[in-house]
């Protein structure tokens, strides 16, 4: 490989945002432990294409908005966050479009698999998350022009992706596993808020209206920290007829959702909100793992 192309793969994968692959990857983990633990073995074949085609999407998503956002010059030299493809002079939007268009592709494909299993519910919420992937960032209302988009995130990175994964790993769903989603699609929503927070100079430029905007900067570490507090609350919940003592542990993450959100209220709009944005994706890092935790210590 010469040096032109390890170059270009390397832009192709900061383009892709795989740290962003934790908030996907989560509620599919927190998914498949507790089918297991509730129901029994699991399917894995249209699990794992399951997991594919989520991963595929998300990274169709983020392309598809450094595309969209680059084209309408919002990540030019004064952004906050970090570096996009388009707005650095890095890729073309078209050619930044068309590696999301392949990722839709592969997104497809993989889907397939996973339809061929779990039948009309699974094809209906793949073809429902590849509209919002594109509908996030491109067409004449996006998503994330909008005060919508944590909504959008605890719909697919949460509720959506927990029941889907179950429903394909042992062909059940049920109420504990729509707080499991809960739990963990609203840190994946929390890292949006944090996000929007950032960007809300530039943002408000554009003629954007995020929630971070309608809230306000006081308002929104409000809102930031109980994203994160209810997430540990409802994991809390979901857990307690499983294990007390499990479900204490896990409301534990409480204290932390609390400083989070004095830390964030306390920090000045910059490029160090970067490192909460750090701080959030490990959150839910963790809270999942307590989940999981906590759901196989259930059964010992």
């Amino acid at each position: 490989m010469t040096s032109a192309q390890a170059g270009s793969v390397r832009e192709w994968i900061a383009g892709a945002r795989p740290q962003t692959l934790a908030l996907i990857l989560a509620p599919i983990a927190v998914g498949v432990s507790y089918a297991y633990v509730a129901y029994g073995p699991i399917d894995w074949i249209p699990v794992a294409a399951a997991a594919v085609s989520a991963m595929s999407i998300q990274i169709a998503t983020n392309l598809a908005n450094d595309s969209a956002d680059g084209r309408g010059g919002l990540d030019g030299a004064g952004r906050l966050g970090p570096m996009r493809l388009v707005g650095a002079g890095v890729m073309s939007a078209t050619r930044v479009r068309r590696g999301a268009q392949v990722a839709t592709l592969v997104a497809s494909l993989a889907g397939l698999i996973a339809v061929a299993w779990g039948g009309a519910p699974i094809l209906a919420l793949g073809v429902a998350s590849l509209c919002a992937a594109w509908g996030y960032s491109y067409g004449p209302a996006p998503i994330s022009a909008s005060p919508l988009g944590e909504v959008f995130v605890v719909v697919f990175f949460g509720v959506a992706a927990t029941l889907g994964i179950m429903w394909l790993g042992v062909h059940r769903v049920d109420s504990v596993a729509v707080f499991l989603g809960l739990a963990v699609g609203l840190p994946a929503a929390a890292v949006l808020t944090l996000n929007n927070h950032r960007d809300r100079a530039q943002d408000a430029v554009a003629g954007r209206r995020t929630l971070a905007i309608l809230l306000g900067p006081s308002a929104t570490p409000v809102f930031y920290s109980a994203e994160l507090a209810a997430a540990s609350i409802l994991a809390g919940a979901a857990l307690w007829s499983l294990s007390r003592a499990a479900a204490a542990a896990v409301i534990g993450a409480l204290v932390i959702a609390v400083f989070m959100g004095r830390r964030l209220a306390h920090m000045p709009i910059s490029r160090a909100m970067n490192r909460q944005l750090v701080a959030t994706v490990r959150f839910e890092i963790g809270l999942a793992a307590a989940i999981i935790a906590a759901l196989l210590f259930s059964v010992r």
